[in-house]
């Protein structure tokens, strides 16, 4: 019987003065977070949150978003973690779907729609600290794995679970009370979440490096606060491979750099080989966690593989009748393991094809060796990774096709060098339409990372017999429209 919030309280007994939290000079210690949190619960509580009510947190990287993240899970609330860069419209799709009780804002200006927002400062100034709720099967959050303007798909995450990812992190990565981890990739996103809490959880320090990502300022942030440890997305590493090698020092100082969001290519893992002795590359997935670990030492053997399975975890690939294929063939990974969620919250449906009989199928095409390396061989959906984020084409599409001048559109991604991925979108529309039209429809109405990076106008969509779009003979049109 536990409760992830209760380890702040454990860590606050034990090393009261240790540092919890770093955010640019403002700092807490463990006794000062555990009290933060604890006050907040009151006010939470206040406010008529009860255990079980579903409430959505759209705070940016700041230790407020930790603080009441923290509280939530105190008081036995289930937490909806929203985008601050989500468009009002996104914010309230999600919000309905969900049907969140409430959403927590920065302040008042952050309102959006008819779900009730209240801004932190709005809360009541005081308010009885609620009982601590515990229990394996308490449901902590959930992470959403799809969309915002499609069919967002939130699976069902206890604090059970989530604590059996933090024992791969402790095992696998030694992250651990020494810890000086730099969070600097949103903690919206779940790789940014379930680190940062990890870190917490262990009794280590987390120091906040919050949007807009620059990597030179992230290198002096790492010599600043003397970090061990950090988490990026392979964008952000790209983007920190492009600096003079005399700026990347601190990295070399790291005890562990841990990439994970998107898959990186076998030349991608030497150059950040060469800038970290400590690189690890860490497949995960939202619903399951981690799932395989790759390091120096997997790579020496398999060069294209994402490594071997981490601790708890069983990894099959399987054909489409279920059954194991032998090593070196490829079929559909799917994996199983204690942290792995168990379905999507009220949607039985679609979890029907990605959770089957104790195993999760993340949608992955791979391969495994007989020594158990993982090479991923491509991807069964159509999801486009862009800079690490899942991006869901029927959620620009559907953005598309409400232009009163499109009637048809679908949307494609392309390898892209600096982003792993870049976005196209196709459209049949009833007149000529110019790129900078559909940019400015998108821009009011997603986020600017699902924004289009090109939009190329077709006088139809190629389609089967059943009428299915042929997305790949879209995608092979793609060359003709180079993108720097």
């Amino acid at each position: 019987m536990m409760n992830l919030a209760e380890a702040i309280t454990i860590n606050a007994k034990a090393r009261p003065d240790h540092i919890a939290i770093i955010e640019g000079s403002r700092v807490l210690t463990y006794a000062q977070l555990d009290t933060h949190i604890r006050s907040q619960a009151g006010r939470l509580h206040a406010k008529g949150i009860r255990p079980g009510d579903l409430v959505g947190l759209c705070l940016g990287d700041t230790t407020e978003h930790i603080v009441n993240l923290y509280a939530l899970a105190y008081m036995g609330a289930v937490i909806l973690p929203m985008d601050v860069r989500w468009t009002n419209a996104e914010r309230q799709r999600v919000s309905d779907h969900f049907q969140a009780k409430l959403v927590l804002v920065e302040q008042d200006s952050d309102r959006f729609g008819t779900v009730e927002t209240v801004a932190l400062d709005k809360l009541p100034k005081n308010g009885e600290e609620p009982v601590l709720r515990t229990g394996n099967e308490i449901p902590l959050l959930l992470s959403l794995s799809s969309g915002t303007t499609g069919r967002p798909k939130g699976p069902r995450i206890t604090h059970y679970q989530m604590l059996r990812r933090f024992w791969t992190h402790w095992i696998n990565l030694a992250l651990n009370s020494n810890a000086r981890y730099v969070s600097a990739t949103p903690l919206y996103f779940g790789g940014g979440r379930t680190f940062a809490m990890s870190v917490l959880f262990a009794g280590g320090t987390l120091v906040l490096f919050p949007p807009p990502f620059q990597p030179d300022a992230l290198c002096r942030e790492l010599a600043r606060v003397d970090a061990t440890s950090v988490f990026l997305v392979p964008t952000q590493l790209r983007k920190l491979l492009e600096l003079p090698r005399e700026t990347l020092v601190p990295f070399g100082r790291l005890d562990l750099l841990i990439c994970s969001g998107a898959p990186l290519d076998t030349a991608e893992r030497v150059a950040i080989d060469n800038l970290c002795p400590n690189f690890v590359e860490y497949y995960a997935s939202t619903e399951g966690g981690g799932v395989t670990l790759g390091t120096r030492q997997t790579r020496a053997k398999q060069p294209d593989s994402v490594g071997i399975p981490v601790f708890g975890v069983s990894v099959e690939v399987v054909g489409d009748d279920h059954i194991p294929l032998p090593p070196g063939q490829i079929g559909r990974l799917r994996y199983r393991g204690p942290g792995v969620a168990t379905g999507y919250y009220n949607d039985e449906e679609a979890g029907e094809d990605a959770f089957r009989d104790g195993w999760f199928y993340p949608g992955d095409l791979a391969e495994i060796d007989a020594s158990g390396h993982v090479s991923l061989r491509g991807r069964s959906k159509d999801m486009i990774l862009r800079g690490g984020i899942n991006i869901y084409p029927g959620d620009i599409e559907t953005i598309l096709r409400e232009h009163d001048d499109v009637n048809e559109a679908s949307v494609v991604g392309w390898k892209a060098g600096l982003m792993g991925e870049e976005i196209a979108a196709f459209v049949v529309g009833t007149r000529p339409l110019e790129q900078a039209e559909l940019e400015a429809w998108c821009k009011e109405r997603l986020a600017p990372y699902k924004v289009p990076r090109i939009f190329i106008q077709v006088e139809d969509l190629p389609r089967n017999s059943s009428g299915k779009v042929l997305k790949t003979q879209l995608a092979e049109r793609l060359p003709v429209f180079p993108v720097a």
